[in-house]
């Protein structure tokens, strides 16, 4: 089968980042819901958004604006298109998500797997149609390709970072279950995102 052949058409590109946005923002709807944190640039603009009030949608859109110059030069301009309106769709829907979806009581450990899933399967939809919610992971592939320490290690600093933050603004028992959620969430990508086993762009 040809590489032409493999790729995805601009009608399943849209289907499957709108789908994963979706899916994004229902997790992260409960992730708040339960007033819980969570990794990467996301986490960041969650905890911001806790300590200052200020809505996520907001705080998410503008905390990844100085990353696109990065993921221009670095992605290309696709995968940055792609991943600006990904990240604007999901400042609005995080937005609007609360006028149509009220969520009375789901137990916190049970809404932690939730909020895992839902946005670990979203990312996955994203991956695999070539869009991202942008951030620290632009910033991880710059580091490893420039001075060749991993991708993955550079995450896992970001993330330790953070969470060490939310240990000192949080109780301990908020943090976690937001941990609970975040290894359920990278466990489905970890698992999941295999290009050798799927090839379609």
């Amino acid at each position: 089968m040809s590489d032409e052949n493999l790729k995805h058409s601009a009608l399943e590109d849209a289907q499957g980042l709108g789908l994963g946005v979706f899916l994004c923002s229902v997790g992260i709807h409960v992730l708040t819901h339960l007033g819980l944190v969570t990794g990467q640039t996301a986490g960041l603009a969650v905890i911001l958004s806790y300590v200052t009030g200020w809505s996520f949608g907001a705080v998410f859109f503008v905390v990844n604006l100085p990353f696109y110059a990065l993921a221009w030069q670095r992605l290309g301009r696709t995968f940055t298109l792609k991943s600006l309106g990904s990240v604007t769709v999901l400042s609005i829907l995080t937005e609007l998500m609360p006028m149509g979806f009220r969520i009375e009581y789901v137990q916190p450990a049970l809404g932690a797997v939730l909020f895992g899933a839902l946005t670990g399967l979203g990312l996955l939809a994203m991956f695999r149609h070539g869009g991202s919610l942008g951030g620290i992971g632009v910033v991880a592939l710059y580091v490893q390709d420039t001075t060749g320490f991993r991708a993955g290690y550079v995450q896992l600093i970001f993330d330790a970072v953070l969470f060490s933050v939310a240990a000192l603004l949080f109780p301990l028992s908020i943090v976690a279950l937001s941990l609970l959620g975040a290894v359920v969430l990278n466990l489905i990508i970890a698992v999941n995102h295999r290009r050798d086993r799927y090839v379609a762009t």
